[in-house]
């Protein structure tokens, strides 16, 4: 989806053509649409921001603005992203000549948040997001901000409770999703939302999760992204004894994958959920130095 930038084509108190005949929008149920509507609920997500003086916001996924008003009273610098071009239109309309907030039209997967990228407001400053993200996106957009190199200090965002609770699961329960969300955030589920709060009411409860980013990685790695291969492939079959998971994750014999735990000290009747972070980085070095000491083929040389 094309980013687009609605501070560069309306001035500062106009209006863009065609907002004004949908001053809020239906829910387009394609996009998983579901305006917040209890404004005691979108109060509280505001309070668990803990906006600073100073601070700069970005908010995802403002949909008719539950909550941007509030966040403009109290941010520095409000960048809107909106993928909903009707509706980014509206918001546009809105803050015309409100200094601070401006919009982008785009797709949160999209977003390009490197120096000289789409959000110039967030390279080299501390930054906060807050969200209430599409159920089927909500995950991938929350792991892009928290892998970027300008990385927020804080998300606070509004997701399907189950998923909230996986993402924050403590040591010794940690599936592949609470690997990944406590390596770079220390998460804490704060409180649900019923289906009630919004229209149309979703079928699930939501909860609101904050995630504190981690100044340090809790594991020092010359490749992140082979860390995360590795242990995506722990969790091949999560039921099942670890070293049976590791064997069908990595496609390589029972014995082999039992040499690497042995090898990371670890026990191999565990389940995958029960490793921690240290556990699974002890792990994931025992792979690394066995494929190392694997004697090369004629045509490795």
């Amino acid at each position: 989806m094309k980013v687009h930038d609605h501070s560069q084509n309306v001035n500062r108190g106009s209006v863009p053509s065609g907002a004004k005949r949908r001053p809020g929008g239906s829910p387009k149920k394609s996009l998983g649409q579901h305006f917040l509507i209890d404004s005691s609920i979108a109060a509280r997500i505001v309070k668990a921001a803990r906006i600073e003086p100073g601070e700069t916001i970005l908010e995802v996924g403002p949909g008719r603005g539950a909550i941007t008003g509030m966040l403009a009273d109290k941010a520095e610098r409000l960048v809107l992203i909106e993928m909903d071009s009707a509706l980014a239109a509206m918001l546009t309309e809105r803050y015309a000549a409100t200094n601070n907030v401006r919009v982008i039209e785009s797709d949160a997967r999209d977003l390009d948040l490197a120096e000289g990228g789409d959000i110039p407001e967030i390279v080299g400053r501390p930054y906060k997001v807050v969200a209430n993200l599409p159920y089927y996106a909500a995950a991938n957009i929350i792991r892009r901000f928290l892998e970027s190199d300008d990385a927020p200090v804080e998300i606070v965002v509004m997701i399907q409770s189950e998923v909230a609770l996986e993402m924050a699961a403590p040591e010794g329960k940690m599936g592949l999703l609470s690997v990944a969300t406590r390596f770079y955030s220390e998460p804490e589920v704060l409180f649900d939302v019923p289906g009630s709060a919004f229209t149309p009411p979703p079928k699930v409860t939501s909860s609101v999760i904050r995630l504190v980013g981690r100044p340090d990685r809790p594991l020092q790695l010359d490749d992140e992204s082979g860390f995360f291969k590795f242990v995506r492939a722990g969790f091949k079959a999560p039921r099942k004894q670890l070293h049976n998971s590791l064997a069908r994750g990595l496609i390589i014999d029972v014995t082999e994958a039992s040499d690497i735990i042995a090898r990371a000290e670890l026990d191999s009747m565990r389940r995958p959920r029960t490793l921690s972070i240290a556990e699974w980085g002890r792990l994931y070095e025992a792979r690394v130095a066995t494929v190392s000491a694997e004697p090369s083929g004629p045509d490795d040389r």
